[in-house]
């Protein structure tokens, strides 16, 4: 009799430790179960995040409406099973014109949960981030010494020469047709031949902003056929952005030629053809408004950055 007591005590000790216990492996199914829907929610999540920046990014720069462009982030996102205003979700947008159109898309969605809710932890919150960029390119860094004529692309932008094509060069400021091209070291007055011939072998690098419309011809009037020798040693199999310009030598954006070789003499030509798209590790994105960029030449930039 006088060990009941005793026995009594160990039985409400036995329920604490099994309490304790069943808590404890609650949570731990929870953290395994709850944690990998929350992980598989978030990617779900970024992805509605990274495709709701590149449609605002791409809208603004089409129509220059920040309400258009937040509507359109936010209707992509929707799409993607997280709208903005339900069930506790918030999809934040926020637009930068400094350089480009930046387009930045946060998205917060509670996670429900299913084990853990029974140890007081309902939701976690789960927040994913986007930022893309839209615009056109002003920039080059390793230009090429050549300029060629806006009358090589279509309406669209869409190169007429995509293969190898012999492009002349008729010792003038600037391409007097669509399969003419013109010498260039990016400066003012006569082409400095030097700095040409040093582009062509990697020894000058030429980082330049060219607004859209400036003017960028320059005096030629040498044969320079040693340079027709270079760019037959140094530059085969090369893919350099080159400016493009109108009749008149105005800049009308950067596009990328693919250099196959030169022929020099009394022929005097480059072979190549344009590539279809830009070499966007070499060009940089404008700081001009909407609306106020040239839209061809295969310069257009739409991508993540964040």
């Amino acid at each position: 009799m006088p060990d009941r007591p005793h026995r009594r005590a160990e039985s409400g000790q036995i329920l604490v430790v099994f309490a304790l216990s069943l808590m404890i492996i609650i949570g731990m199914v929870g953290l395994a179960m709850d944690g990998g829907a929350t992980l598989a929610q978030r990617r779900d999540q970024q992805t509605a995040a990274d495709l709701a920046a590149l449609a605002g990014a791409n809208d603004y720069l089409l129509t220059n409406n920040a309400a258009e462009s937040i509507d359109r982030a936010r209707s992509v996102s929707a799409a993607n099973n997280f709208t903005h205003g339900t069930g506790g979700t918030n999809v934040g947008v926020t637009i930068d014109t400094s350089n480009g159109v930046e387009v930045t898309v946060a998205v917060a969605s509670g996670h429900k949960n299913s084990f853990l809710g029974a140890l007081g932890m309902a939701t976690w919150p789960v927040t994913t981030q986007a930022t893309a960029l839209a615009g056109f390119p002003d920039n080059a860094s390793g230009a090429g010494p050549f300029i060629f004529s806006i009358g090589a692309f279509e309406n669209d932008g869409t190169p007429k020469y995509q293969t190898l094509t012999s492009f002349g060069e008729g010792n003038s400021a600037i391409p007097t047709s669509e399969l003419d091209f013109a010498w260039t070291n990016y400066g003012t007055g006569n082409v400095n031949t030097t700095d040409v011939d040093n582009i062509i072998k990697g020894d000058l690098v030429i980082d330049k902003t060219v607004t859209y419309g400036e003017y960028i011809g320059q005096d030629n009037s040498g044969n320079h056929n040693f340079l027709y020798d270079d760019v037959n040693t140094y530059a085969p199999n090369q893919d350099f952005p080159v400016a493009v310009v109108d009749a008149n030598g105005n800049f009308m954006g950067w596009a990328t030629f693919h250099v196959v070789g030169a022929t020099g003499g009394s022929t005097k030509t480059i072979q190549g053809y344009f590539l279809a798209s830009y070499t966007s590790s070499r060009l940089t994105v404008s700081s001009c408004s909407s609306g106020a960029c040239p839209r061809y030449l295969g310069s257009y930039v739409l991508k993540l950055t964040n």
